[in-house]
């Protein structure tokens, strides 16, 4: 019995695989053959850029964004601005040349005289809208005001007090005086004043708007004072704690006359163009050295240091 099955099932299934491929010549049905994709696997260094992608513009890529749906944001050039304080010293002051000692005799004193003069009338006026705003502004009192907030910010840049020199400078003058000083250690002490500090400038200009007034009182002050600089390895950079020098100096301090809550702050300094030069900056450097092993100790007296080699520089 089981014979006649299998006989009759293998019988089904040769007449079942011929109709297959019978059918399979009819609709001219072909296998896909096996392919081969090439991989490129060096490093292209140099990619060729797109064509036409020099000749399209700004206008043409905002065009095709519009015509796909996508809305670019307007992108506005900011430049935030501050109004506490002023952005620079107005018509600065020009210190005479020796200090006002020439003889008005000769040509330059005279000149000297006339533009002192001449200073002296903007000034008075500009008194008198200060004293509108700051109804304790005087010219006596002022100098000794301006001299202890001059002293008061030096000693909190001694002390890197941020908090206390925002208060005593402005913002204009914090990165003027706090620039490079991060790794630095400075001593600085105001000895003595050589002769009483007076006002010799002033000005009130306006900003922004033309009620917005700002006043701007320049100060001569002769002191005495000592400086240090010490590098971050406590190596002296600049002047000598011991050495006392006579400053010669013209301060310029502001106020925003328009604010109730404005104070008199340092705003800036004034170098005159016959100052004498400053002293040199000693900056420490390292000198290369031959590689010692564990326990080597390195002579200084027997070694040489070598020259930079020549470098012929390709123009």
């Amino acid at each position: 019995m089981a014979t006649p099955m299998r006989r009759t099932l293998l019988a089904l299934h040769r007449a079942t695989c011929e109709n297959l491929k019978n059918a399979e010549a009819s609709l001219d049905v072909r296998h896909p053959l096996p392919f081969v994709i090439p991989v490129r696997t060096k490093k292209r260094y140099f990619i060729p850029p797109v064509a036409g992608i020099k000749q399209k513009t700004q206008g043409d890529q905002e065009a095709k964004a519009r015509a796909a749906g996508i809305v670019f944001r307007q992108q506005y050039i900011e430049r935030p601005v501050n109004i506490a304080c002023s952005a620079g010293i107005f018509d600065p002051y020009i210190p005479p040349e020796g200090d006002a000692r020439l003889s008005t005799l000769s040509k330059e004193g005279l000149k000297q005289r006339t533009e002192q003069v001449r200073q002296s009338a903007a000034s008075q006026l500009a008194i008198r809208k200060i004293k509108e705003h700051d109804p304790h502004f005087t010219t006596k009192e002022f100098p000794e005001q301006a001299q202890e907030i001059f002293i008061e910010a030096h000693n909190a840049l001694t002390q890197f007090n941020k908090e206390k020199l925002h208060s005593l400078v402005t913002e204009r003058c914090y990165p003027e005086m706090t620039r490079g000083n991060r790794y630095k250690t400075i001593r600085w002490r105001f000895i003595e004043s050589l002769e009483p500090p007076k006002v010799v400038h002033a000005r009130c200009p306006d900003m922004v708007s033309k009620g917005n007034l700002y006043g701007q009182v320049t100060l001569r002050m002769h002191s005495r004072q000592t400086l240090a600089v010490y590098d971050r390895f406590g190596r002296l950079m600049l002047g000598n704690e011991e050495v006392q020098k006579d400053v010669l100096e013209y301060l310029v301090l502001e106020r925003h006359l328009v604010n109730p809550y404005g104070r008199w702050r340092l705003h800036g300094k004034i170098m005159p163009a016959w100052a004498p030069a400053k002293d040199p900056v000693i900056k420490t450097v390292v000198i290369p050295g031959p590689e010692l092993k564990p326990g080597e100790e390195f002579e200084a007296l027997n070694y040489e240091v070598p020259k930079p080699k020549a470098v012929q520089w390709n123009k």
